[in-house]
């Protein structure tokens, strides 16, 4: 098995999209740290855009899925964090555009 790569990892991250919003969690800019151990297994470290997510372990298993299937990986660990607290400025520019037409992220 080859060594997983961190752009293979954040490729795999990016198949999943958030349906509140229709970005995916990369391009949202969720995804703070992503860590690939030496036996291949993968470490991530994410946030989410609210607290109060329904979706929370949902996600979790999204990223996890998405990481096992589209890399050589045969496990990842999510760790979700709140700080730094995220808000819209971490989103790439074009998904920060969009989601100010929403209202979202609107100070």
């Amino acid at each position: 098995m080859s060594q997983v790569t961190e752009e293979e990892v954040y490729k795999a991250i990016s198949t999943v999209i958030d349906p509140e919003v229709g970005f995916n969690l990369v391009e949202m800019g969720l995804i703070y740290d992503v860590l690939v151990l030496k036996n291949g297994h993968v470490s991530v470290k994410m946030t989410l855009s609210t607290r109060g997510c329904p979706l929370h372990q949902m996600m979790i298993q999204w990223v996890q899925e998405a990481v096992v299937r589209e890399t050589e990986s045969e496990f990842c660990a999510v760790e979700i964090v709140w700080e730094p607290a995220w808000n819209i400025t971490m989103a790439h520019e074009s998904v920060q555009e969009a989601l100010s037409k929403t209202g979202i992220g609107a100070s």
